[in-house]
């Protein structure tokens, strides 16, 4: 139980993959201007997430192993993934027509964004057993949806601060993913 723990604070706050792996900077940049959209896109790439690692974790132990076609993965994977994707954009347009309309192109682009991938990887990679996919691929998304909420916030009020203009728009919110960057990288110690 203790391992499940660790894996998950792990994976959550010390290994988070935007700050410490720097994948998923797409959507981490474009979709953090507002805490509605940042949380419609953590709860989409979670929900992503934790059922493509689950299918993936699936076919390929009971399907791509047995044949002996274990170096189909990365094709099966990128597959499940962007079938899930359709499947949540179709449900988010008929559900949320304004969520959907404020993630506009990166809610697509959830099938390319690398983290998704990345956490069906690591699960084969690191021979994880069926709990520890589980922790992992739902810690993974909670970190990222954690991080783009908190910087989402930041960026809110940072639109309403004395900002200079040559830092205005990008350049100040590289600075404060740099310094969320270090603030999270002080969290090592933990474990």
């Amino acid at each position: 139980m203790g391992e499940l723990v660790t894996l998950l604070v792990t994976s959550v706050l010390i290994n988070n993959v935007i700050l410490n792996q720097f994948l998923g900077m797409c959507p981490f940049m474009g979709v953090s201007k507002k805490r509605s959209s940042a949380i419609g896109m953590g709860v989409a790439v979670m929900f992503v997430i934790v059922v493509a690692a689950i299918v993936t974790y699936g076919l390929y132990y009971l399907v791509l192993v047995p044949l002996g076609l274990e170096f189909m993965d990365l094709i099966t994977f990128i597959l499940v993934i962007a079938s899930l994707v359709q499947l949540t954009e179709m449900f988010i347009k008929k559900t949320s027509p304004s969520l959907y309309k404020s993630l506009g192109v990166y809610l697509p682009l959830i099938t390319t964004n690398c983290v998704v991938l990345n956490v069906c990887l690591v699960n084969i990679s690191n021979h994880y057993d069926f709990g520890q996919m589980l922790v992992y691929s739902f810690g993974t998304p909670l970190g990222f949806a954690l991080v783009l909420y908190i910087f989402s916030t930041i960026r809110e009020r940072l639109d309403l601060c004395d900002v200079p203009k040559p830092f205005i728009g990008n350049p100040i919110a590289l600075i404060v993913a740099a310094i969320m960057s270090m603030a999270f990288s002080g969290l090592a110690g933990i474990v």
